[in-house]
């Protein structure tokens, strides 16, 4: 793609956003796409939002496990930009009508109390650098069309990561954690919707170590000279499949000991 292609892309992206109307499949538009475009489709659209007006809060590591790898045939996360536009608290309602097609998933949320950068970050830093973890959830939606409508394709790694990794927003739970005394792995959730239990899952499934999602980061954004900065919030990736979240829907998530988290959509 060209840098032309990438503005084009982002833009769409943002008018997406803003209209709540999907576009196609930048997949299927443009066949040779990379990752490369692809991040550089996803900067365009961070771009359009920062002139808007929002504030970068952090970021989202995303298919950090390996059954959502495997759907996309890929062997490495993904990531994107957190916007201040897109944090809730446990309990809140989100408004009828702001967000596309809606899904949540259950993560563990760092929130940093020291900048981060480097490509030789290690597990030891990123616990360093931690003030605490949280118990969470993410808002994914797809201004980008889960299948081409013409063919049934499904979306590729492209199309998602050129959509901010899909993230729309974030819930934080009221908890705070040391994260070197606990073993994150085994930090869990119940995820109900409407009293149902949907998905459970732990913290081992985001790459056996939560942390380790935050190590992968740090390291792909020093490629770039970029790193995590003090006070950001970075969600390291769910360890469920995704749950839609239709109008109406009531979201339950019981972090045993950690809390729970939940939200409503209106």
């Amino acid at each position: 793609m060209t840098p032309e292609e990438h503005a084009a892309a982002g833009a769409a992206l943002f008018e997406a956003e803003q209209t709540r109307r999907q576009i196609g499949l930048l997949s299927v538009k443009c066949p040779g796409m990379t990752l490369d475009d692809a991040y550089a489709v996803q900067a365009e659209f961070v771009r359009r939002r920062l002139i808007a007006g929002r504030k970068v809060i952090g970021w989202k590591i995303g298919l950090t496990s390996r059954a959502m790898q495997d759907a996309l045939k890929i062997d490495t996360p993904d990531s994107g930009v957190l916007f201040d536009d897109m944090l809730f608290r446990s309990g809140d309602t989100v408004p009828a009508g702001r967000f596309i097609q809606p899904r949540v998933e259950a993560e563990i949320a760092f929130v940093m109390k020291a900048p981060l950068k480097g490509a030789d970050v290690t597990r030891e830093d990123v616990l360093a650098a931690t003030d605490y973890i949280a118990p969470s959830l993410e808002i994914l939606d797809t201004r980008i069309l889960r299948a081409d409508p013409g063919t049934g394709v499904a979306r590729r790694i492209t199309d998602t990561i050129s959509d901010n990794a899909a993230n729309a927003g974030i819930v934080l739970g009221d908890g705070r954690f040391d994260p070197a005394a606990t073993d994150m792995r085994w930090m869990g959730a119940i995820v109900k919707r409407g009293g149902v239990v949907e998905e459970t899952g732990l913290g081992a499934g985001v790459l056996d170590d939560p942390a380790t999602g935050i190590v992968w980061l740090v390291r792909r954004l020093a490629q770039y000279g970029d790193g995590i900065e003090a006070g950001q919030v970075v969600l390291s990736g769910s360890f469920i499949r995704p749950i839609e979240a239709p109008q109406g829907a009531d979201i339950d998530a019981d972090f045993g000991r950690f809390g729970n988290v939940t939200i409503r959509f209106a």
